[in-house]
């Protein structure tokens, strides 16, 4: 509380105008943090108070506007997945200035990665997943807190995993796994949102508490350790769409902008560049073609 005063008072000597709005550099942020011992995301929040922007943000601002940029820094979420999906995903994320991030992963990173997961390059084959995530975070926006934990992540530790986070999502590589991750965000009260892609096909839906979720899609019995991937393979392009669509379900999630896939998927086949919306009754199995 002693803080706020000369923390509210710095942030007002050192913005800078553009345009019609009062700005705050990144460079000013880090040093006002420094300075006064107070992590960079309490300065940020604190200028956002004062309708001064952080300058990293400008580009945000005409689509969350200030309480969603705001939202965005206040929130946390788990990422389950550190590959394919959950670099992007993460990429994005701390780019648009969620404030908290967990990325869960047992893997490190191999040569046949190299074709479509942003955080793998040659240098850092063998390299754990999430200590390369946590580190690309660091370079991009340094006001995001990371919580990399190296493991698998299964029903004996999601609960514990996810507990305090707002949004889980799911950059997975398995169905069950997946069944796994949607039971520990339900038993949370979290959404999830689910995305999986094989070959040119991506799948994105949002998974609120209380919705059947995967079982809309692939019912109630067991289910196969992967599908069409395992054949078709994932070339560059697509997880780069997939997680692109599920970044913005989480900033929608947030800031409450915007219209879920909630009780639908999307389907995009962007071999034909075909488009379909699966949807259900909520309290039935029917599925409909919108």
């Amino acid at each position: 509380m002693g803080t706020d005063k000369p923390l509210g008072e710095e942030i007002e000597r050192l913005s800078i105008a553009s345009g019609d709005l009062r700005v705050l550099p990144v460079e000013a942020i880090r040093n006002i943090a420094r300075r006064l011992g107070v992590p960079e995301r309490q300065v940020e929040l604190t200028a956002l108070g004062k309708h001064i922007l952080p300058v990293r943000y400008q580009r945000n601002l005409g689509t969350v506007g200030w309480d969603g940029q705001a939202k965005l820094l206040q929130s946390s979420v788990a990422v389950i997945g550190a590959g394919g999906l959950g670099g992007y995903i993460v990429e994005g994320l701390a780019r648009m200035g969620v404030g908290g991030l967990l990325v869960v992963d047992s893997d490190v990173f191999e040569a046949h990665n190299l074709n479509r997961q942003l955080l793998s390059t040659e240098r850092d084959l063998g390299r754990s997943k999430v200590e390369c995530a946590q580190e690309r975070v660091s370079c991009i926006n340094s006001a995001v807190s990371v919580t990399s934990v190296r493991a698998r992540a299964g029903r004996d530790n999601l609960p514990g995993l996810l507990e305090g986070y707002d949004v889980a999502v799911d950059a997975l590589d398995s169905l069950p796994a997946r069944f796994e991750l949607q039971e520990a965000a339900q038993a949370r009260g979290i959404p999830m949102v689910h995305g999986a892609i094989a070959g040119y096909l991506v799948q994105v839906m949002t998974i609120l508490p209380g919705d059947r979720g995967l079982k809309s899609v692939y019912g109630e019995g067991d289910v196969p350790e992967k599908g069409i991937e395992s054949w078709l393979g994932n070339p560059a392009g697509t997880p780069m769409l997939c997680a692109a669509c599920q970044v913005q379900e989480v900033v929608k999630l947030i800031t409450g902008h915007g219209e879920l896939l909630r009780n639908r998927m999307l389907m995009i086949d962007s071999e034909v560049w075909e488009i379909q919306m699966i949807t259900w009754d909520r309290s039935s199995r029917r599925r409909e073609w919108a």
